[in-house]
């Protein structure tokens, strides 16, 4: 019994760990986001790396570097700033809601 509750109090813990919110920044691919490039300058490069394979990220203002679980509904917006709405868990999205371009 005791390994039971002890089961579901961790099953409980992990899964409050993800909360649904937003995250608004920049699509950027992930090498040039760790290499501090991202932002309507880089829109252009952005869109080619990501074309190329490089996986999409997310880029704060603050250079906060989201990952994001469903490449497909970000991709078409490398290089620009956008509101993304989903489940965030830590530095991960890791579920999209939706995708809404900002300015």
């Amino acid at each position: 019994m005791k390994k039971m509750i002890t089961l579901v109090a961790l099953t409980l813990l992990v899964t409050s760990l993800a909360f649904a919110g937003s995250v608004t920044g920049y699509v950027t691919d992930l090498k040039c986001a760790k290499a501090d490039k991202a932002g309507a300058a880089h829109a252009g490069c952005a869109k080619g790396c990501i074309g190329g394979g490089e996986p999409a990220v997310v880029v704060t203002e603050d250079g906060k570097i989201y990952e994001v679980a469903e490449q497909d509904k970000v991709t078409g917006h490398a290089g620009a700033k956008v509101t993304v709405m989903g489940t965030i868990d830590g530095m991960k999205i890791t579920k999209v809601e939706s995708v809404k371009a900002e300015g």
